[in-house]
């Protein structure tokens, strides 16, 4: 069976801010402490969401599109293995950058500030606050970025139709 384009542009939308509500819930009934590369994968998921909805809204350009989309999920899959290597060896650093504030920690600064309840970050990189099937939070989201990765090439280089 065959997705079309803008179903398949739009179901990853969807899944894509499904995570977000799912993080946020999840967050809020465990009391967890997000940390600024979890805040920066949350805004990478946004950011997957607002792309894909582009690809469902003007499926002609879904090349545009997809490749956009899959560039915004391979950043998704570099922060949640960095995140996910800060947990494996927490003794390599103490702090989610290289000493000085990073580019994604002062982003994430500033978004908490304009938006704490979505973007404020209060925890370590380094913690593993929740796991699942063994799986950190960062482990899930790789998996889910390398999906809306592939999902997103094999969009883009559909033939319409």
């Amino acid at each position: 069976m065959r997705v079309s384009i803008r179903a398949g542009f739009g179901l990853m939308a969807f899944s894509s801010v499904a995570l977000v509500v799912a993080g946020l819930g999840l967050g809020e009934l465990l009391k967890l402490h997000p940390c600024p590369l979890c805040i920066f994968q949350r805004l990478l998921y946004l950011v997957v969401a607002l792309l894909a909805l582009g690809g469902a809204v003007l499926p002609t350009w879904h090349r545009l599109w997809g490749s956009l989309t899959g560039l915004a999920a391979a950043g998704g899959v570099a922060t949640a293995a960095y995140q996910s290597w800060l947990q494996f060896a927490p003794e390599a650093s103490n702090e989610c950058g290289f000493g000085e504030p990073t580019l994604i920690e002062r982003l994430v600064d500033w978004l908490g500030m304009q938006w704490p309840d979505m973007f404020m970050a209060t925890g370590f990189c380094s913690s593993k606050e929740w796991v699942f099937l063994g799986l950190s939070m960062a482990n899930w989201s790789i998996l889910c970025f390398a999906g809306f990765l592939a999902a997103a090439t094999l969009l883009a280089v559909q033939r319409r139709g």
